[in-house]
């Protein structure tokens, strides 16, 4: 057909880019030691991870950090080479198992050990990785990872670390991979010196004072299964302050740890906390971890998503340190870092990632619970304005989800892209109960589990009886942005999605002059008829669509 007079009534994340922008990426270049880490090999797959005790001194003046791991493994497989994962710069100085010491040969990061004992199926061993060394330091944490070194205003020491991407073993050595968590949880202990005190995750369970050393050994205990990089020491000179919240488990113990300096400002920015435990357990279901508590505490650096153990670093202000990410000022009603921190308890360490490639479902989800925080408390259309508002941060640079095996994760666009995508789910559900309970069914369905992201699409197309297949395809693996094109002519109106995958076939609601109406587009041509030549159409902004319109 012959078009003319071209109308582009598009949003303004649309750019010549994107609208020309096709799937292909190149590929990248990956290692040996990028396939160690990242997949599960001949020596991670015959074992199952039960326990860590982790051990630790941690001294200040030297910034060094030393101790042992305590291993327990269940054998599930036939083989006798383990291997564990340590970075440099750190050492690992021995490995015992049953008094003995064991032969280890390293490829990089990677160590394999040659285990002495038959291994027998069904059985459970202990091992311990002695290790020290001067820990990475973190120049711009917590994205680069490391240890963060560094005094408070009365020139104590404040250290912590913050090891997501980067790894936890870049500290200490452990299975450093996500698809394993340790069935009974980890016992941490950490001696530091005496006029200080270490926080980590779980229940204080018992403290050490060591008068020769001058040093107090504080011994934490986490019960649920954990992501290695969710564990955490913070030590400085804190205080402590609490409340009790009546959850949907029971009574929840809510902790604060913070800097003596700053105790009076904590008071009152972290009311923020307890709102956040009531939205996120209407939204997602129960606190995941009520054996092991919920702290927050106070860290050197922005803040991150330790498990039972959330660190704070937001100047306590509200917004991304005093910022709207979205412009609208809704992003100024509530602290930033409590509420997407905490909101990680549910997607991160509650449903934790198999391979880093599907870190969207902790990012995506957890910017996503920004906005049902403001749904709860202001409202649907907040929530709403927040996350449109979100959209002005997506680059659009390279698919959500990365290449699977190599310990490599997606684009950043994981966080706003991924809030979107479920932003627009919503929309297309169409009813807010039903949505509701597929979030809080996600968080039941994969208590404590690991997962891959096919496994969460797979469990909301059926919940939701509809299949989203395509719009997962399209939104993660795909960096193009749908068009829905409509050409006018008379009373009739032709329309197709473009700028997609083949098989795309989202529905979605339009305005024809400000009458809702919904239609179900694929990428072949279809038609409507309409009792009188409309002026105008709009697709509604909570879909994350652009639209083409063209008068015959």
């Amino acid at each position: 057909m012959k078009l003319k007079n071209w109308i582009i009534t598009t949003c303004i994340w649309f750019s010549i880019f994107q609208l020309q922008a096709q799937s292909f990426q190149p590929s990248a270049v990956f290692s040996k030691q990028d396939s160690l880490r990242g997949s599960i090999g001949p020596a991670r797959a015959w074992w199952d991870l039960l326990q860590y005790h982790l051990e630790v001194k941690v001294d200040p003046g030297s910034q060094t950090v030393a101790g042992k791991n305590t291993m327990s493994y269940k054998v599930i497989a036939d083989q006798n080479l383990l291997q564990v994962d340590l970075q440099a710069p750190m050492s690992l100085e021995k490995v015992i198992q049953d008094g003995q010491e064991l032969q280890v040969t390293n490829e990089g990061s990677a160590h394999f050990v040659q285990l002495a004992k038959n291994q027998e199926i069904g059985k459970i061993y202990d091992i311990e990785f002695h290790f020290s060394g001067k820990p990475v330091i973190a120049i711009r944490p917590p994205w680069d990872g490391g240890f963060t070194w560094t005094k408070d205003s009365n020139g104590l020491p404040f250290i912590a670390n913050s090891n997501q991407g980067i790894g936890s073993s870049i500290w200490w050595p452990n299975r450093d991979h996500p698809a394993d968590e340790p069935d009974q949880g980890v016992l941490i202990s950490v001696e530091v010196p005496e006029n200080l005190m270490d926080i980590s995750n779980g229940r204080l369970i018992k403290t050490e004072h060591n008068e020769k050393d001058k040093t107090k050994t504080y011994h934490w205990e986490v019960k649920n299964p954990i992501n290695n990089y969710g564990i955490n020491v913070n030590i400085g000179d804190y205080v402590h302050f609490g409340e009790q919240y009546p959850g949907e488990k029971g009574m929840l113990d809510m902790d604060y740890y913070v800097l003596r300096e700053n105790l009076e400002k904590a008071k009152v920015q972290f009311k923020d906390a307890k709102r956040m435990m009531e939205a996120f357990e209407h939204w997602f279901g129960p606190y995941p971890f009520y054996e092991d508590g919920y702290k927050l505490v106070e860290a050197p650096y922005l803040g991150m998503e330790h498990q039972s153990s959330v660190t704070y670093g937001n100047g306590y202000a509200n917004g991304y340190r005093g910022t709207d990410l979205s412009d609208t000022g809704w992003g100024l009603k509530f602290d930033f870092i409590i509420i997407h921190e905490s909101g990680h308890e549910w997607f991160a360490n509650n449903i934790t990632n198999k391979d880093v490639a599907d870190m969207w479902v902790h990012e995506g989800f957890t910017a996503y619970s920004e906005n049902l925080f403001l749904d709860y408390f202001y409202g649907t259309e907040a929530s709403n304005a927040y996350v449109l508002g979100t959209r002005q941060r997506i680059n659009n640079d390279k698919p959500i989800i990365g290449p699977y095996g190599v310990n490599e994760n997606g684009s950043s666009d994981m966080y706003y892209k991924g809030a979107n995508l479920l932003h627009t789910i919503r929309q297309i559900i169409n009813n807010d109960e039903k949505w509701r309970m597929i979030l809080r069914g996600l968080n039941s369905e994969f208590y404590h589990k690991t997962v891959t992201s096919s496994e969460i699409e797979n469990y909301i197309s059926q919940q939701a009886e509809i299949d989203l297949n395509p719009i997962f395809d399209q939104y993660l693996r795909d960096i193009r942005i749908p068009i829905l094109s409509v050409v006018k002519d008379g009373k009739t109106i032709s329309y197709r999605w473009e700028n997609t995958i083949q098989s795309f076939n989202m529905p979605v609601r339009v305005y024809l002059d400000k009458k809702e109406v919904w239609l179900n587009p694929t990428t072949k041509w279809q038609e409507m008829g309409i009792d009188n030549e409309i002026k105008s159409i709009e697709v509604d902004q909570n879909f994350y669509a652009g639209m083409m319109i063209v008068n015959k």
